[in-house]
């Protein structure tokens, strides 16, 4: 039998491989944060999901507002029966540093479309919130070749081990322990020693076979993102998505067997799709656009005045059952004159990351400001905190005319200058909108279609707008950042660039 051979085998002893998860629709960033209100309590949420499914998710929750007691949590499917029936709540752990910092973790027990329910117990009653937690696995983790070899070498000694306790057992253990073994007795040790191995090899053979079929059923459930080929003809981007078979059902529960399809979508902030277009490799002209559903799988789109070159095109989607995903495609344009932006269209230029002046105050096109507010300490990786900026006119004050950009204060884009990282932040978290009305709604009794007509404005009136915006985040990884913020004053959407570097 091969090494590799050994190795598959050596698993039936003492190990399994496992898979890693998606939690979220963005691209390699995989922890959710979420910055929202249970009733009178204002929390700051990050859900770390499991590196296997069934695994555990890793919660932290730190309350900004005092007079907590205690916080429990709860994973639930988002739809189907198993969303009714709650099993029972898990107790966080209050720090021993700080009361309004708790810590816990739940176990997630299937590929699909979940939710964690939070609820507090405080000094101004109980309330809950729920947070959107899609969860997926994305390939199987590849076993290191030193525990391969390891776990080979274990294997032949057991094996061999084994062989060798039968036939010295046949060979002698009716014999006195002065008393050599005779031509027979050591005719029937050899017999013995035969008869074990070959059923010790049948046995490592029937766990290559089965261990081949597991890992084959198991490739279906593993995440298998939809195909968009993207297409510029005329001025006109065409976008045909394609579905490459994934089919997680075959092995989970009947809540999850229709996860997905190319005709289940539904708008968050009332657009079927969001699509950024970000040229490469400097990160230096960005937009953020809205193509239109023409038929099942395909949208189209009149671009606008576009300069020549290459861009990664990153397109959220939101599933009826709330499972988010980002489509990631490419196209390459020369100079394009086309329509004028209009509606919720948006786009932003800066020089080249590379060449970027990394400073917190960016100058826009028509003389306004935005800033980012930040303190001096420096940014690490996973650490959960809120980028805030602030949007100021020529004269450094607030607009006086702020509005909301598609219902909300801002929207944010982080992306990796190497396009490992992409996601696209709200003001509550990096969760979609779309599923995180469609959770509470669920706390309170789901209408028939709970995400339709859905209104994001939040809790500020049009007149009392700020004129700051604030997006709970955590970058995954160490490396350089590009952030692109849009707020809206008037009828005119600002785009600020903003660089990062971490170590």
């Amino acid at each position: 039998m091969s090494g590799l051979r050994f190795r598959r085998a050596g698993l039936l002893f003492l190990a399994l491989a496992v898979c890693n998860t998606i939690a979220s629709a963005h691209i390699g960033s995989p922890d959710i944060y979420l910055d929202a209100n249970a009733g009178p309590y204002k929390l700051f949420i990050t859900v770390r999901p499991p590196t296997v499914i069934p695994g555990v998710a890793e919660l932290e929750v730190r309350s900004q507002t005092s007079g907590v007691r205690g916080i429990t949590a709860v994973p639930l499917p988002m739809s189907g029966p198993g969303a009714k029936f709650a099993p029972v709540p898990d107790v966080l752990t209050v720090s021993k540093d700080d009361p309004q910092f708790f810590t816990g973790s739940l176990w997630l027990m299937a590929v699909g479309s979940w939710q964690v329910r939070i609820n507090v117990d405080g000094a101004q009653g109980r309330a809950a919130v729920a947070i959107p937690v899609p969860s997926a696995a994305l390939s199987t983790k590849k076993m290191e070749p030193g525990l391969g070899g390891l776990l080979a070498g274990l294997m032949v000694f057991l094996s061999l081990g084994l062989v060798a306790i039968v036939s010295a057992a046949a060979r002698e253990a009716e014999l006195p322990s002065s008393v050599a073994p005779d031509a027979v007795q050591r005719r029937r040790g050899r017999s013995a020693a035969l008869v074990t191995a070959v059923v010790v090899v049948a046995v490592l053979c029937y766990g290559q076979y089965w261990w081949t079929s597991e890992d084959r059923s198991y490739s279906q459930n593993v995440f298998k993102p939809i195909h968009m080929d993207a297409q510029v003809s005329g001025g006109v981007l065409k976008l045909m998505l394609s579905d490459p078979g994934w089919s997680p059902g075959l092995r989970t529960t009947a809540p999850f067997q229709a996860l997905r399809s190319l005709d289940d979508l539904v708008p968050d902030h009332n657009h079927l799709m969001h699509l950024y277009v970000i040229r490469q490799p400097g990160l230096d002209v960005v937009y953020h656009l809205h193509p239109e559903l023409v038929r099942t799988g395909e949208f189209q789109l009149q671009l606008p005045d576009m300069p020549a070159g290459s861009y990664k095109l990153y397109a959220d989607i939101v599933h009826r059952n709330g499972f988010p995903e980002t489509l990631v495609s490419t196209i390459d344009v020369p100079t394009l004159h086309g329509r004028p932006l209009s509606g919720d269209d948006a786009m932003g230029t800066a020089t080249p990351w590379g060449h970027a002046q990394r400073d917190t105050d960016f100058k826009l096109p028509d003389g306004y400001h935005m800033q980012w507010i930040r303190d001096s300490q420096p940014l690490k990786p996973k650490d959960p905190q809120l980028f805030r900026f602030r949007l100021v006119d020529a004269s450094g004050r607030a607009p006086s005319d702020m509005a909301f950009y598609m219902g909300m204060l801002g929207h944010a884009a982080f992306v990796k200058t190497d396009g490992s990282v992409f996601a696209h932040i709200h003001p509550t978290g990096t969760v979609s909108m779309a599923a995180f009305m469609a959770a509470q709604q669920q706390l309170v009794g789901a209408s028939s279609d709970p995400m339709s007509g859905m209104d994001h404005s939040g809790t500020h009136s049009a007149a009392s707008l700020p004129n700051e915006v604030g997006f709970p985040y955590g970058l995954p990884s160490p490396g350089k950042y590009r952030v692109f913020v849009q707020m809206k004053h008037g009828a005119t959407i600002e785009t600020g660039i903003f660089d990062i570097q971490t170590d």
